[in-house]
C-alpha cells in the first residue's frame, strides 16, 4: 500500500512539473500571439517602480494605448500628469508642470524598450525569449534585448490566459518597475488622433 502511494504522488509530482513546464512555455507563445496577433489596444495601468535596495518604492497610475506598427500613448494620471506618444515617426514626451515637451526620432527612441515590445514587429529581432515559472496567477515569459542600449536589462511579461496582465521592467541599475494592466481591451477601433501630439501654446520643445 505504501508503495503504491509513493507511485501515486511520483506520479502526481512529475505530472505537475510537466505542466509546469508547458504553462511556462505557453507563455512565450503567448507573447509571441500577442505580437504577431493583437494589433491595437487599451488598457488602463498602475505603476510600481523599486529601487535596487529594496526600499523605497513609488506609484502612479495612468492608460495605455496601442496601434501597431510603434504608435502608442502613456498617458500618466496620479500622482503627476505625464504624457508619451509614439506617432510611428516620433516620440513626444510632455511634461505639463515643467512646460516642456521632448521630441526624438522613433528610431532612436524605441531600441529594445518596453514600448518596443508591447507595440513594435521586432520581437525575435529584438529580443531573447524564455518561459519564467508561472506566479501570482499568471503565466510568464521573460525577453532580453540582444543589444543592451545602457537602459533596459531585462522585461517580463505575464498573461492571463493569452490576455495581457503585467509587465516588469529592470533597469541596468537594478531598479525594477511593475506595471499591472486593467480594463484591458485587445483588437480595438482607435481614432488616428489617439497617437498624434499637438505642442500646447507656449510649451517649450526641446529635440534630441
Amino acid at each position: 500500500m505504501i508503495g503504491r502511494r509513493l507511485v501515486s504522488l511520483g506520479l502526481a509530482l512529475g505530472l505537475a512539473l510537466v505542466a509546469g513546464r508547458a504553462a511556462a512555455a505557453d507563455a512565450v507563445e503567448s507573447l509571441r500571439a500577442f505580437v504577431r496577433d493583437v494589433h491595437s489596444g487599451r488598457a488602463e495601468f498602475t505603476q510600481t517602480v523599486t529601487s535596487p535596495d529594496g526600499r523605497r518604492t513609488r506609484t502612479s497610475s495612468g492608460r495605455f494605448e496601442f496601434a501597431r506598427p510603434d504608435r502608442f500613448r502613456f498617458e500618466y494620471l496620479q500622482p503627476f500628469a505625464q504624457t508619451i506618444v509614439g506617432d510611428g515617426r516620433q516620440v513626444w514626451l510632455y511634461d505639463p508642470a515643467l512646460q516642456q515637451v521632448s521630441v526624438r526620432p522613433m528610431s532612436q527612441a524605441l531600441g529594445a524598450t518596453p514600448a518596443a515590445l508591447l507595440t513594435g514587429t521586432g520581437l525575435e529581432r529584438d529580443f531573447e525569449l524564455s518561459p519564467l515559472p508561472a506566479r501570482d496567477g499568471l503565466d510568464w515569459a521573460q525577453a532580453r534585448p540582444k543589444q543592451a542600449d545602457g537602459g533596459v536589462a531585462l522585461l517580463r511579461v505575464g498573461f492571463a490566459g493569452t490576455q495581457l496582465a503585467a509587465l516588469e521592467i529592470v533597469d541596468s541599475f537594478g531598479q525594477t518597475s511593475v506595471l499591472r494592466f486593467a480594463r484591458v481591451e485587445q483588437g480595438v477601433a482607435l481614432p488616428a488622433e489617439t497617437f498624434r501630439f499637438t505642442v500646447p501654446p507656449g510649451v517649450e520643445v526641446l529635440a534630441q
